[in-house]
């Protein structure tokens, strides 16, 4: 994917900073409630993404009522999500759908400086770990990762723990966060990112 994709795609993924946000601003039942909300309408609409067939008849359906600038307008966002889609993604289940779903288990299971840490460590550090990694990276490993994106993510980290948690705990949450990003752990790194660094940062602090 080359940069400028790159870039439009962890835009859109930066919208994952409006969790702690509004679990900041507006407390932990309104935040749960908007996770499960965005997640349930990321999976209703999900086939219809994957499925062209599905997609293309709606389309043709809407075009009989719709004029045409609704439906230039509705080509137009297809072809920017299409662009920012990953390969892999285009027959699986999309990034969204495992960010909302771990994001709805770190609000609900975890406390509130966990949580809150956890999610903005996983949305603004693998953000700048892909953009740092593909524009300076220079020193790559096999799997195409580099150490400056690694090393972006995990100062990140530091920055983002520090305030919540104090500087040991949070060195050891962006550690673990960052072998989850480099490693791409399974199902999906937006969904193991977030929980690596909640685990981390709990069992560390119940020492």
């Amino acid at each position: 994917m080359s940069i400028k994709r790159e870039l439009k795609r962890k835009a859109l993924h930066l919208t994952g900073l409006l969790i702690p946000a509004f679990y900041l601003l507006l407390g932990r039942d309104f935040t749960i409630s908007f996770i499960g909300v965005s997640f349930l309408t990321f999976v209703v609409l999900e086939p219809f993404r994957v499925i062209e067939e599905w997609r293309d008849s709606i389309k043709r359906r809407l075009g009989v009522y719709a004029p045409p600038e609704v439906m230039s307008r509705i080509e137009q966002i297809e072809n920017h999500i299409d662009d920012i889609t990953r390969s892999h993604e285009r027959n699986r289940v999309a990034a969204h759908i495992y960010f909302a779903a771990a994001s709805f288990i770190v609000v609900y299971f975890f406390p509130e400086r966990i949580a809150i840490g956890a999610i903005a460590l996983a949305t603004l550090g693998d953000a700048l770990a892909a953009i740092i990694g593909k524009t300076f990276g220079r020193h790559r490993f096999s799997n195409g990762k580099s150490v400056e994106g690694s090393l972006a993510y995990f100062l990140t980290g530091i920055v983002l723990l520090t305030p919540l948690v104090g500087p040991v705990p949070a060195f050891v949450g962006s550690l673990a966060g960052m072998i989850a990003e480099f490693y791409n752990l399974p199902p999906d790194d937006n969904f193991s990112n977030q929980l690596a660094v909640a685990l981390a940062l709990y069992f560390f602090l119940q020492l």
